[in-house]
């Protein structure tokens, strides 16, 4: 018994590293950020591999489930940790303006800016259905909210990504190409 659950365990591990950059793209997805993506990846494989899976589980959509799980955690914590360290005082003094530079063109960082400026509920149906190609049902089984839910997610996601492409295009039409955020 012990050696069927060894090979099972080492075929359940290569499957899990077949899926990595999935899980990493939704982790980027949720974060909006590359280092806090590679932080939840970390800690949703940390986490499969401490308590492993059910059996009847699909790798996947339970990885994406323990990760988007692990990031709810985290915003938890970190709104608990924000809320007793703000000083109202302070708040105002810490607004940066956004930088101005100069456009030829779209380019991805700028794709990936307007995602990043999206609410987290709307870059993670976006990244379901756009990037990885599931149906709004299984969206929504994964996030474990209705499918109107998701379908009304996607359309104000993809809404805001098409102003924000449109005033990136104005910057660019603009005299002197130049924008100001």
């Amino acid at each position: 018994m012990n050696n069927k659950r060894g090979r099972n365990l080492g075929r359940r591990q290569q499957e899990l590293i077949a899926i990595l950059p999935n899980i990493r793209r939704f982790a980027l997805s949720l974060a909006g950020n590359l280092p806090d993506a590679d932080d939840l990846l970390q800690s949703t494989v940390e986490r499969l591999l401490e308590r492993g899976l059910p059996q009847d589980a699909q790798l996947l959509p339970w990885t994406m489930k323990v990760c988007r799980n692990l990031w709810i955690d985290e915003l938890r914590s970190r709104k608990v940790r924000r809320s007793a360290a703000e000083d109202p005082a302070l708040a105002a003094a810490q607004t940066v303006p956004g930088e101005q530079q100069v456009l030829g063109q779209l380019t991805l960082r700028e794709v990936q800016a307007a995602l990043g400026r999206l609410p987290e509920e709307q870059r993670a149906v976006l990244e379901l259905v756009a990037v990885e190609g599931y149906s709004y049902r299984q969206a929504a089984a994964l996030l474990e909210t209705p499918i109107g839910t998701v379908m009304s997610r996607l359309a104000r996601a993809r809404s805001a990504l098409a102003g924000q492409v449109a005033d990136a295009t104005a910057a660019i039409d603009a005299p002197g190409g130049v924008r100001h955020d």
